[in-house]
């Protein structure tokens, strides 16, 4: 009963009756391919100072070894575009997805309602829910579900939705159906590439995070920002948006409606001035429960710092 396909469809329509865009789902097992591409990532050293990403490959690559009694694989997607911009074009710029609250928790939340409603609707069965929190290839999944397929910039990218949007998975011991993976749609297009001002992106949908503005002011922590991106980060002070901003997949998306991911209040309207004399007092008051909040006043002002 619990592989029917009549099964496979509630979960998907509890998982928009939740506020998520999209649900799909893959058979759990080896990603044969991924591992290849991740073991050749990291040999070249593109993981930087990510010494996380070099654990637990098998359990990474696959699931199986990560949850016990695990058969499916379904992700979502959550929406966090949004047509908001800062006021001050001179003011250091954020990455979208941290003008509201830590998706963390509140996309775990709204996971673990619908395992909970899983076990009690369909069937108990094992599972574990997982938001950027474990060795899950979240993109992998989400192109193997259907959801999409990885772009140039390494991001998974859906001709609706672009790749403005959250992955989360729920690795389960249910046997459902699984989507198909869908056909690239890239083409010739060399956006993101060309528009990367760090060279990040390389061929081959890969990217060197060494040079990636995300990773240098976010994963690289408790040293200096190198100074010969001095020149190049654009005035950019948390995460990166410029590889989706040139997309043109992205002009598909449409603004999200979810309180949770509204920008905190005065934040966007916060001058150059305000933004450079920041000190951890104003962070704590303004960022708690976000982002910026979990990354820590110390990590912000050093980008600051370094933007001056």
């Amino acid at each position: 009963m619990e592989n029917s396909p009549q099964n496979t469809l509630r979960i998907k329509e509890k998982a928009r009756e939740l506020g998520f865009l999209d649900c799909g789902i893959a058979r759990a097992e080896f990603l044969e391919e991924d591992a290849a591409r991740l073991g050749d990532w990291l040999d070249r050293g593109f993981h930087g100072r990510m010494g996380y990403m070099e654990n637990h490959f098998e359990k990474r690559t696959d699931p199986r070894r990560l949850v016990e009694g695990v058969r499916s694989v379904i992700v979502v997607l959550q929406n966090y575009h949004t047509g908001r911009k800062q006021d001050d074009p001179g003011a250091p710029v954020l990455s979208k997805y941290a003008y509201g609250r830590d998706y963390h928790k509140i996309i775990r939340k709204k996971l673990n309602r619908m395992l909970k409603w899983m076990n009690g609707e369909i069937a108990p069965s094992p599972g574990r829910v997982f938001v950027d929190s474990a060795p899950v290839m979240e993109r992998a999944w989400g192109a193997k579900a259907g959801l999409g397929w990885i772009g140039r910039h390494s991001l998974l990218l859906n001709r609706k939705y672009g790749s403005w949007f959250f992955l989360g998975v729920i690795l389960s011991g249910l046997e459902l159906e699984p989507d198909r993976p869908v056909n690239e749609y890239c083409g010739d297009c060399t956006r993101c590439i060309e528009a990367c001002p760090t060279g990040a992106i390389l061929s081959g949908r890969t990217v060197d995070a060494t040079k990636c503005i995300s990773y240098l002011t976010i994963e690289l922590k408790n040293q200096p920002i190198p100074p010969g991106f001095r020149e190049k980060m654009q005035n950019r002070v948390f995460g990166c948006d410029i590889c989706q901003e040139v997309c043109p997949w992205s002009n598909n998306a449409h603004p999200h409606s979810e309180d949770w991911l509204k920008p905190r209040p005065g934040l966007l309207e916060m001058t150059r001035d305000e933004w450079m004399a920041l000190d951890e007092q104003k962070f704590n008051q303004l960022f708690e429960g976000t982002a910026l909040k979990r990354a820590g006043f110390a990590s912000l002002r050093r980008n600051l710092d370094f933007l001056q």
